[in-house]
């Protein structure tokens, strides 16, 4: 059946209440495999990938399969302050990504599934963990029982707070950047802060290795040589006053356009800290997490999504230059032909991420009608 929208927000409240970070999202998967269940689909698939849950809806062996994603995973981030009557009840943990609303729209879709009738074809209503990690896609997409479902076309959304309510944004080609984090563990030797030249203090390594970092960046998003490192964290020493320090530690995240310019840049990065470790006669580690491959939405779903927007009369606009940030979902486009969205959130709304931001009811309904009328049409064409 068609859900009311009372009960879509309500199922969105719930999920909310549930938030939990990556890896964790054991309830969440619950409570969404215990809904499916009521809503018949063809197959049930837990536990893929971690808590991953794959919903088939089979409708005959003629057309095409077709995969929409949606992301279980919260973040760190607390809203006691907040005063939502569907609070999130995990302590420091809260919905800041919007991945509630996300999980919504599917489950939206999945009750209006339950009682379609297509003439034939497969819609795969994927629900991902650990997308904020970057580590949910790649277990996804090497497990065999999302590996034998061979999709014709794989689409996503995501909100974005900043642009109008319900507006669809999108792009063919690179949508998201290629981003990876990196952290920089420098080990020298402590002396007394009275003798610094007794030991070996990593200050002025960290020094010249911030300088190069902002020598490489180029933070000009409309062009094809765009790349960006971040600093994100950094720490020397201890709070002890009579010792010089023997060890520090750097967090960065980098970012450029596509994976090889990402490689290339990571590859010029340490080729340096390698030289500053030699120079200063230093031990220098390095190490990569929370890997991101560029989103490149494929030119045929581009269309597919702008004709969707045309048929429920959803304000369609072309992205000049990709969203900087990085997108889990951005490895299945590197494997399948796909495409994702953005989904305007509201001007007034709080960025992604945000410790006031809270995913607006509204868009569910848009997102659902949006990913209805791409099964429609694109059902229809393989037929």
């Amino acid at each position: 059946m068609i859900l009311s929208e009372s009960k879509l927000f309500e199922l969105r409240h719930i999920l909310h209440e549930l938030a939990e970070v990556s890896g964790q999202e054991e309830k969440t998967a619950t409570f969404i495999s215990q809904f499916l269940n009521n809503h018949n689909p063809s197959k049930l698939t837990e536990g893929v990938g971690g808590h991953g849950i794959i919903a088939t809806y089979d409708y005959g062996p003629s057309g095409s399969t077709l995969v929409f994603r949606a992301e279980l995973d919260a973040l760190p981030i607390d809203e006691s302050h907040l005063t939502l009557t569907y609070q999130s009840k995990i302590p420091g943990v809260s919905h800041k990504c919007g991945h509630d609303g996300h999980m919504s729209i599917l489950l939206g879709l999945a009750a209006y599934l339950s009682q379609a009738n297509y003439p034939g074809g497969k819609i795969v209503l994927l629900f991902q963990p650990a997308e904020e990690t970057g580590t949910g896609a790649s277990k996804i997409l090497q497990d065999t029982r999302f590996i034998e479902l061979h999709p014709d076309f794989v689409f996503a959304l995501h909100n974005l707070p900043g642009y109008p309510l319900g507006k669809v944004l999108s792009k063919e080609g690179i949508f998201t950047a290629a981003v990876s984090s990196m952290i920089v563990r420098l080990q020298g030797v402590t002396s007394h802060a009275s003798e610094p030249e007794k030991g070996k203090n990593p200050s002025l390594a960290i020094s010249e290795i911030i300088q190069y970092a902002e020598r490489l960046t180029y933070n000009h998003p409309a062009s094809e040589n765009f790349q960006l490192i971040t600093p994100v964290f950094y720490r020397l020493g201890q709070k002890a006053y009579g010792i010089s320090a023997g060890e520090g530690e750097m967090h960065f995240t980098l970012r450029a356009w596509t994976s090889k310019h990402l490689e290339d840049l990571i590859l010029q990065f340490t080729k340096e800290i390698r030289k500053i470790e030699k120079r200063h006669q230093l031990i220098i580690s390095i190490n990569f997490l929370e890997e991101f491959s560029s989103t490149h939405n494929d030119k045929e779903a581009v269309e597919i999504i702008k004709k969707a927007c045309q048929r429920v009369q959803t304000e369609y606009m072309t992205l000049d230059t990709p969203f900087k940030f990085g997108e889990d979902f951005g490895l299945f486009t590197q494997n399948y032909k796909g495409a994702m969205f953005g989904l305007g959130a509201g001007i007034e709304q709080p960025p992604l991420h945000h410790q006031n931001y809270d995913f607006p009811d509204e868009l569910i309904i848009t997102g659902m009608e949006l990913f209805k009328n791409i099964i429609e049409q694109t059902f229809k064409s393989s037929h």
